[in-house]
């Protein structure tokens, strides 16, 4: 059997690359976030919307480009390594390994937190935390499977999370088509567009739109790999902005906004509207589809970081040891032990607060990765050491610019908290030092530097002492 064929047979194809993007991009908070955007207003909303989604899209079309133009980089650790040395590479991979398994961790707690509204035997004392572990050893062993296997769940569950949306964001349509009456009450009661309310409605927008870079962090299990990525990363992006942006307005225009702010199931509450209680009931199971989904492919990602640190040099070599499926089985395995370990924080109820802390700051990883990459694509252009076919140096740039421009505002705005009490009565406020993403999130990042150092003095004196 030919050994090459063998190996292609198991990386990812465009429909599960693209996949990935999407189901790691919608993840369980839509079920949630058009009640929290509910206070702020339908135009307000849909701005913000608009203004982050157009982010996005402008970062992931950067990812793209690189992608496209360095075929064999891998991913993000690659293209800043490329642009400005092994520390900083290491530094941004560093923060990213963080956010992701930090993040599963909330991940795999929320889905079964949506999954004990329909089985409340789960709630009972000791249960969730056994059923949240479940699933994350789970997804772990079908990750070691191989990334196709991987990807087959993937697909599965990104096509059942987009029905829910699908139906919210179809009815929203139709009734915007016939002219209902409920749609010109919501516009019409809907708050002024200030950039106050902007503001912090942009602040929400942005987190559930995170994730379009997993195609480029996965580079080393997709096949063809230079054409694949940047179709998978565009596609995904933008079909996770229509769908986020149409499906959440649906559900501010059919709810008004003092009802939907109490919301606990905006989408349930909609879907009752037409199709009555039963129906509108088993959403929370799609909540729950959506949100296992969403640990698989980052779960793929918690693995892909480490080993692709340990390949390089920077990271120890027993994260770079593959199983006989090809895959990453030990980096997997060690992140899925960290998680369990957040986990159980996050069920003793004394260190709550330290697993949101924890999950917040380390969301801001992702938000520097995505600055630095932009920079790193200007630099490369700068440099020509970014192929670009003839006629899109330009397009490209614009991108980078524009983007990296975005992910800078991002970055300023994860510092901004809308929390009242904390902002002592007003919409938003500078979060202080120890309650602050940017502050605290640096912090994390530079922890890395003593590994880094470590790492790189183990192998300066591994290789004085070989003969």
């Amino acid at each position: 059997m030919n050994t090459q064929a063998t190996d292609t047979s198991r990386l990812l194809g465009p429909w599960m690359c693209t996949a990935l993007v999407v189901g790691n991009m919608i993840g369980s908070g839509i079920f949630f976030l058009p009640a929290s955007l509910a206070p702020y207003g339908l135009g307000n909303a849909t701005s913000a919307w608009l203004f982050t989604a157009s982010g996005a899209v402008l970062l992931a079309c950067v990812f793209a480009g690189l992608s496209r133009g360095l075929p064999g980089a891998a991913g993000p650790y690659a293209y800043t390594r490329m642009a400005f040395g092994e520390l900083p590479a290491f530094l941004i991979a560093w923060g990213y390994w963080i956010s992701v398994w930090t993040g599963n961790a909330a991940i795999a707690t929320g889905g079964v937190a949506y999954l004990s509204n329909l089985f409340p035997a789960i709630g009972a004392p000791g249960v969730a935390p056994i059923v949240s572990l479940s699933v994350i050893w789970l997804l772990t062993g079908v990750n070691v499977l191989g990334a196709r296997t991987a990807g087959g769940v993937q697909v599965a569950t990104t096509v059942m999370k987009l029905i829910p949306l699908f139906i919210v964001a179809g009815v929203g349509l139709y009734l915007l088509l016939r002219g209902d009456a409920r749609i010109a009450v919501a516009v019409h009661a809907s708050a002024p567009v200030t950039l106050g309310a902007f503001t912090a409605a942009a602040t929400l927008t942005l987190w559930p739109l995170l994730g379009f870079e997993s195609a480029n962090v996965a580079t080393a299990r997709v096949r063809d790999a230079s054409r694949v990525i940047p179709r998978a990363t565009i596609m995904g992006a933008g079909l996770a902005a229509v769908v986020y942006i149409i499906a959440s307005s649906a559900v501010q225009i059919l709810i008004p906004a003092d009802e939907l702010a109490k919301s606990t199931a905006p989408f349930a509450d909609v879907v009752r509207i037409f199709f009555g209680d039963a129906v509108g009931r088993w959403i929370a199971l799609f909540a729950v589809i959506s949100a296992f989904g969403a640990l698989n492919g980052w779960t793929l990602l918690q693995g892909e970081v480490p080993y692709q640190l340990a390949r390089d040099g920077v990271f120890p070599r027993f994260f770079a040891v593959e199983s006989r499926f090809h895959t990453p089985a030990r980096a997997l395995c060690l992140s899925s032990a960290l998680v369990t370990g957040l986990v159980m924080l996050n069920y003793d109820k004394g260190l709550v607060e330290v697993f949101n802390f924890v999950l917040l700051i380390s969301s801001f990883s992702t938000l520097v990765l995505y600055f630095v990459c932009a920079l790193a694509a200007l630099q490369l252009l700068r440099t020509g050491r970014l192929p670009v076919a003839s006629g899109r140096t330009a397009v490209l740039a614009v991108c980078a610019l524009l983007g990296g421009g975005y992910a800078l505002w991002a970055i300023v705005g994860a510092g901004i908290s809308t929390d009242a009490q904390l902002c002592g009565g007003e919409l938003l406020c500078w979060a202080p030092w120890l309650k602050n993403p940017v502050y605290m999130g640096s912090v994390l990042i530079a922890l890395g530097l003593p590994v880094y150092l470590a790492m790189r003095r183990g192998a300066r004196t591994t290789a004085a002492s070989a003969p």
